[in-house]
């Protein structure tokens, strides 16, 4: 094992265990346009090892995405508000839109987590309407944002974010009290207490998609009772390795974001 690997460890599988055991995950996802974000997300949250996962979206999109996934459990948005309690993850954002309702059903969710402890994963269109509401956020929250939406969130212009990466990861967490993965080649996790910066990875993962697959696996790691600051930094691992296992396979040029969940498998054997 590379030593760099001994910084991570897999959450434990008990062998006594039901699919609840392993989390209960709730992820907002989706719109017309954004059908394939609400399926690489539910999917990679599966694949990492979660126990549950339930898609709330539009029709159309469950029409689309339980064709290609039928492990997932599907619910309109507003019938999903009904059984919050259930889950033990919150996942929104992904492709989510920014439409009136879309910002509505943000701010619900929220404003119905923000004194509870339940993690919540904030990606994409989430960040984006985060920026514009500048809502107090649920105290174990991560947020996923790359440069652009980071700055959105700053209020500043993305070369400030860029000449200052580290800084800029660090005053998120100040900001939203919340566990920041700024995603660029050298992808920063930070909370207020600690940092790591990710070392893995290549231009494979630079295509459309692959950051609602990395949204799906930090939310897995989280339903399996991970940490905010240890399911991110493991999840952000999880993804780039996997996404240098494809490229060994399929070339930089032709790793597709629907692959990665398909070399988690790989990703994760090197850890055990």
């Amino acid at each position: 094992m590379d030593n760099n690997m001994l910084e991570y460890k897999m959450p434990t599988r008990e062998q006594e265990s039901n699919k609840g055991t392993f989390g209960k995950i709730l992820n907002v996802a989706g719109s017309d346009n954004y059908i394939g974000a609400a399926y690489l997300s539910t999917y990679s949250a599966y694949k990492v090892g979660a126990g549950y996962v339930a898609l709330a979206t539009e029709q159309n999109v469950i029409k689309s995405v339980s064709q290609m996934l039928p492990e997932a459990v599907y619910m309109e948005v507003p019938f999903a508000y009904r059984r919050l309690n259930e889950f033990n993850v919150i996942l929104i954002g992904c492709g989510i839109g920014k439409s009136f309702a879309a910002k509505n059903n943000f701010k619900f969710l929220i404003n119905f987590f923000k004194n509870k402890e339940t993690p919540v994963v904030i990606d994409a269109d989430g960040l984006n309407i985060l920026s514009e509401l500048h809502l107090p956020l649920p105290q174990n929250t991560i947020i996923t944002p790359h440069p652009m939406e980071a700055a959105r969130l700053l209020v500043k212009d993305i070369d400030e974010v860029l000449a200052d990466l580290e800084g800029s990861a660090m005053e998120l967490c100040e900001i939203y009290n919340c566990t920041t993965v700024l995603k660029t080649h050298r992808t920063i996790i930070c909370d207020k207490s600690n940092m790591f910066i990710n070392e893995h990875g290549n231009s494979a993962l630079a295509k459309a998609g692959t950051g609602d697959v990395l949204a799906g696996i930090i939310a897995g790691l989280l339903a399996q009772k991970c940490l905010p600051f240890e399911a991110a930094k493991l999840g952000v691992y999880l993804h780039s390795r996997a996404g240098e296992l494809a490229s060994k396979d399929l070339t930089e040029y032709s790793v597709m974001a629907s692959d990665i969940p398909k070399y988690l498998p790989n990703a994760i054997k090197e850890l055990l």
